[in-house]
């Protein structure tokens, strides 16, 4: 695919400094030796900046205030936000390579085994190998890959995507421009037993399901429990990254972004567009307010209800305290070495 210099500023509302005839094919990080004709880059931390005048890329997308100190080889591309600007360009290049790669992969692939009552839209695409329950609803331009199982009474939306080895069970719920990654598993039992006088653990039912909205991103082996009654819930626009960890009647806001090997315990409520790190531990049944950010390897084990916090820490406190207690706690040897001192001093001292 190519595009020229002045489409992709037309795309990303920008304005060229330079030709703007020259055609682009691919993306590169500006700090890139391979980068050359035809590549594009952005420029949004400074540090970067004196690969700049050395890139041979075509194109930068750049800081519209910008004033460079020596003469620039690409043509640029100014905006107000660089980073934002390539990320809308990266995510119109994936959207126009998912369309191309997808967009013939249609009809059903032998064998699958299919079940009584399915409703499949137009233009879906079942691979081989793939088992669909019965009474489940397929809608337009759903692609089901290989080594897929999808369980009885199971709906999904219009253009959502399901890599292979996804296996969602029983009445799920999948909205439309949904993406599940390779080895996801949505809908399994939550982890609820109740401790019985003997020690041992009887299981309570799971009764219920899963509801996924439109346009969530659910990475490779990241598994989502089913609730106990009613329905765990991840709304529109939610992305989640490979290895979380869903407990059962979960909510996660519209929006809202978590990072790899994150566990949410059942019933834990978590607000819109939140940004939620690696390895963060959510205990059970707490409330997340919108907007909260949570750093890597935090554990949270109490409501957070202001929003546009920001907290890390096992347990969270507050950032700007994290960092305090931080600096203390790395002078701890050198603050024991002067308590040890000081304790020696005064057993020294002469008697009064």
């Amino acid at each position: 695919m190519k595009f020229t210099v002045q489409q992709i500023a037309d795309l990303l509302k920008g304005t060229v400094h330079g030709p703007g005839e020259i055609e682009i094919n691919q993306l590169a990080k500006i700090d890139d030796p391979q980068a050359g004709t035809g590549s594009i880059c952005f420029l949004a931390n400074p540090k970067y900046e004196n690969y700049l005048y050395s890139t041979r890329a075509s194109a930068v997308i750049i800081q519209e205030d910008f004033q460079p100190r020596q003469a620039v080889h690409p043509a640029l591309i100014l905006v107000s936000d660089p980073y934002s600007a390539f990320t809308q360009l990266l995510e119109e290049y994936n959207r126009l390579v998912n369309q191309y790669q997808h967009a013939h992969k249609i009809g059903i692939e032998s064998p699958v085994c299919m079940g009584q009552n399915v409703q499949l839209g137009r233009e879906v695409y079942v691979g081989a190998f793939a088992y669909i329950g019965n009474d489940c609803q397929l809608g337009d331009g759903v692609k089901i890959y290989p080594h897929c199982y999808i369980g009885d009474k199971v709906k999904i939306g219009a253009g959502t995507i399901v890599f292979p080895g996804v296996k969602i069970y029983e009445n799920t719920q999948i909205g439309q421009y949904c993406t599940l990654h390779a080895g996801a598993v949505i809908g399994s039992e939550g982890f609820g037993f109740a401790p019985q006088a003997d020690g041992s653990y009887k299981n309570i039912p799971q009764l219920g399901n899963v509801i996924l909205q439109d346009h969530v991103s659910i990475g490779a082996n990241t598994t989502i429990d089913r609730a106990t009654i009613g329905s765990t819930i991840i709304e529109h626009g939610v992305k989640l990254d490979n290895l979380i960890q869903i407990g059962h009647n979960v909510v996660i806001g519209e929006h809202t972004v978590m990072a790899a090997q994150t566990g949410v315990a059942g019933s834990s409520k978590i607000g819109k567009r939140c940004v939620i790190a690696g390895q963060v531990g959510i205990a059970n049944s707490l409330q997340i307010a919108d907007q909260v950010v949570i750093g890597a390897k935090a554990g949270i084990n109490r409501n957070l209800k202001q929003e546009k916090t920001t907290v890390i820490g096992a347990p969270a406190m507050d950032y700007k305290t994290f960092m305090k207690a931080s600096v203390i706690f790395r002078k701890l040897p050198e603050l024991q070495r002067r308590v040890e001192l000081l304790e020696e001093k005064t057993l020294n001292l002469p008697p009064q």
